[in-house]
């Protein structure tokens, strides 16, 4: 990418690379149940953790990538992420048993965190405030267009050559993306502005991160509402299927629910800088408290199994609350960030994904084919955050200060 390159071209290359983190678990949902077929599934493993350890392998790259970012330059550390996701991809595809299906996508989540927080780097290294926002939400709107289309696009190519054959796709868009990044991004960290790759220096700045009462706050709220998505992505294929018998049409209520998200995003694009991320993330709570309330009333009322329609739009509900979150919350966190963007951004990542993934395998243990426990995650989750995110606006929102 050339200092000519236009700004639709960065959005459009910032929201391919996060865009698989998404691919890489919307893709392979139509999946699971062949998995479990063909390599079979015994307690304490399920195809459920075929996602929630995907997440947790996210959380521990972020640990190691983000500060590779600062120490090397984004575009290395995101290149060295995408090699890690090849390998993960490749045990994954040749494994003959859940157990390596699992540590494959273990690595894959590992290597996506690259393009994961150094996307994220590299915009909050060009936009600050309520400008950054704005950006990482049309970044989303855009990406948005992955889940609505994997799942369908996956079960015509699962149809025709095997699960295995995602992992297929996987590898080649790995390829693709990398040589698009290598060929048109230019690094967005100057050398004079690194910070060296020391165990101590990380453990200082981290802790000055982390001693930040907003960051960590905003960590914590980030979570729960990514662990109330995971707790439906980890779900929804068992749930239709059990409470209403839905199995090859799947991707298309999946691909309408996604729908809520970009709709959310798009118009959080245009309304942030009017009325300021912070309260449109208190609209997204309060949304999302809301849509899991009014969910779980329902599905009491029809024992767990509430009409279709009616839970298409209680779900529509809530994952538009949650698409009105996702830019907001990213944009408040790395607010008070400087120069240790990407330290900050790895510590983010990383114990949000944490925090989601403990969330959404608790809370999948109790999963029975009825939708109490989606109901009781979006409600958990949004009442929690927006307590949280109160708790942090009272923080100081002073950049942190990087030791070199």
């Amino acid at each position: 990418m050339t200092s000519s390159t236009s700004f639709r071209e960065r959005i459009a290359l910032y929201a391919c690379l996060t865009s698989l983190t998404s691919i890489s678990i919307d893709a392979l949902l139509p999946g699971l149940r062949q998995i479990g077929a063909d390599v079979g599934a015994a307690p304490p493993l399920s195809t459920q953790h075929v996602i929630s350890l995907f997440i947790l392998g996210m959380a521990c790259g972020e640990l190691l990538l983000g500060p590779l970012s600062d120490a090397l330059g984004r575009k290395k550390a995101l290149v060295l992420g995408l090699c890690v996701y090849a390998l993960g991809t490749v045990i994954a595809m040749t494994a003959g048993s859940l157990e390596m299906v699992i540590l494959g996508r273990f690595v894959q989540g590992i290597g996506v965190s690259g393009p994961k927080i150094a996307t994220r780097a590299m915009i909050r290294d060009q936009f600050e405030g309520d400008a950054m926002a704005r950006v990482m939400s049309l970044m989303f709107t855009l990406f948005i267009l992955v889940p609505m289309l994997a799942p369908a696009l996956a079960q015509g190519i699962i149809a025709v050559g095997g699960w295995r054959s995602v992992f297929v796709v996987y590898l080649g868009l790995a390829g693709l993306l990398g040589l698009w990044l290598v060929m048109r991004q230019p690094e967005t960290l100057p050398p004079a502005k690194r910070i060296p790759f020391r165990p101590r220096l990380l453990v200082l700045n981290g802790w000055r991160i982390l001693s930040n009462r907003r960051v960590t706050l905003l960590i914590v709220a980030t979570g729960l509402v990514f662990g109330a998505q995971l707790v439906y992505l980890s779900t929804a294929a068992d749930l239709f299927y059990d409470a209403y018998g839905i199995a090859e049409t799947f991707p298309f209520y999946f691909a309408a629910l996604a729908t809520g998200i970009g709709l959310a995003s798009f118009l959080n694009a245009k309304l942030v800088q009017r009325f300021g991320s912070d309260t449109m993330a208190r609209c997204g709570f309060a949304g999302l408290a809301m849509a899991g309330l009014a969910m779980l009333a329902v599905s009491a009322f029809w024992g767990g199994r509430p009409p279709l329609p009616v839970l298409m739009v209680l779900a529509f509900s809530a994952f538009f609350a949650i698409g009105v979150l996702f830019g907001n919350l990213n944009a408040m966190a790395m607010r008070s960030l400087g120069q240790v963007a990407g330290l900050g951004a790895s510590l983010i990542a990383s114990g949000s994904s944490l925090i989601a993934t403990l969330f959404a395998i608790t809370l999948g243990a109790f999963y029975d084919g009825t939708t109490f426990t989606l109901s009781a995650g979006f409600l958990v989750a949004g009442i929690s955050a927006l307590v949280l995110a109160e708790l942090a606006a009272r923080g100081d929102a002073a950049p942190v200060e990087a030791l070199r």
